[in-house]
């Protein structure tokens, strides 16, 4: 019963954490991006992009410029990556809601703005209230062979940040937002694009809707959905979760050799009855199916009661949280989340099965069978 519950309760906490990492990757990445199999950039007018638009659960797409740039702020320099999206990205993304500081605007009329990460505002030292200071930004000037003059080959821009945005620390201190209007002044693009970004609806059929923009946007692009942007992450999590069962299983299976010394203890204090019913023709087999249901019993309830336990727990911190994060660390949440999951309650519930199939098997194969030869005798 209690390696049953601290398995439910293990397992749901994981999923918990896990539930809050993927939703703090959500809100960067896209429900669909499309990229270039070969190259850095396209021209967008390669991109079918009003057939994309039309496909039904589509709602919003974002051309995205991605670009590597020097930033300076009063004296201080930080290199990160500028990401140049259109007004729509707002929209398509949930980063509005993830502000440490300031506001989510990228433009303003004819004025833009920059949503910089805390990781990078942290680096520079950045300062939201500081109108006198603008952010510089500095990128490789295209088509540039000769660095004889520095000043020759580096394109620069300054802009003033509106806000900071705190996701996940992989983006935190990697990622500045910028209009894309600007971004493509200051790379000297004109139609070229990183990446198109798309948003679906919530009742949209991501796969199907995925296979149709593979269809219409060809071979020369790659199309991946949230999982396959973040594919390492989402693989090493599931193996977290099958290692972790692994080992709990394992402790498992050792509190259940409880059943093997109980069915044991039980079969030679009923030496009697097995004797009463060898005696009225009761064959090996019958004896044995005995005390084997005897074992799927304790099996059973065991089960039943530290799913039940393992549920209760969880709801209870779901909805009251009594157990706290530790108050020393920097999270995004104040306790410990907890997800259940029916999947998990069937998992551990044929583990449990398994295993008490396998501890009462054995006590009874091989202790029945000797108590029933010396009952013989007797």
């Amino acid at each position: 019963m209690i390696g049953t519950m601290a398995l439910i309760i293990v397992l749901s906490v994981f999923n918990g954490f896990e539930t809050v990492v993927v939703g703090l990757f959500n809100t960067f990445n896209p429900e669909i991006q499309i990229t270039p199999k070969e190259g850095k950039t396209f021209n967008i007018n390669t991109l079918p992009v009003e057939k994309i638009r039309q496909i039904p659960g589509v709602v919003y797409l974002t051309d995205v410029i991605e670009e590597n740039a020097l930033l300076k702020y009063q004296e201080k320099q930080f290199i990160a990556t500028l990401k140049g999206v259109s007004p729509d990205y707002q929209k398509l993304s949930g980063l509005d809601t993830m502000m440490a500081q300031g506001e989510f605007i990228l433009q303003k009329d004819s004025n833009n703005y920059a949503v910089v990460g805390q990781g990078v505002a942290y680096n520079l030292g950045l300062n939201l209230n500081d109108y006198l200071n603008p952010l510089e930004i500095y990128v490789p000037r295209r088509g540039t062979t000769s660095f004889a003059n520095p000043l020759e080959a580096f394109n620069s821009e300054v802009l003033f940040p509106s806000g900071i945005f705190s996701v996940q620390q992989d983006f935190d201190i990697k990622y500045v937002l910028i209009p894309i209007r600007f971004a493509r002044k200051l790379l000297d693009y004109d139609k070229e694009v990183t990446s198109e970004e798309i948003g679906l609806t919530s009742n949209a059929d991501r796969e199907m809707v995925q296979e149709q923009i593979e269809k219409i946007a060809g071979e020369k692009f790659t199309v991946k959905n949230r999982f396959q942007q973040q594919e390492l992450l989402y693989k090493i999590m599931k193996s977290e979760k099958w290692a972790i069962i692994l080992i709990l299983s394992f402790i498992l299976l050792i509190a259940t050799f409880n059943v093997v010394g109980t069915l044991t203890m039980l079969i030679l204090d009923k030496k009697k009855d097995i004797a009463v019913l060898w005696s009225m023709g009761a064959d090996r087999k019958l004896i044995r199916q005995i005390f084997f249901a005897e074992g799927m019993m304790i099996t059973f309830t065991g089960a039943f009661l530290g799913l039940a336990l393992g549920a209760i727990v969880c709801w209870l911190q779901q909805h009251y949280g009594f157990v706290h994060m530790p108050e020393n660390g920097s999270f995004v949440i104040t306790a410990y989340p907890v997800h259940m999951k029916l999947l998990d309650f069937v998992y551990v519930f044929i583990i449990d099965v398994v295993i008490g199939i396998v501890t009462s098997w054995y006590p009874v194969r091989q202790i029945s069978k000797r108590t029933i030869e010396l009952e013989k005798k007797f």
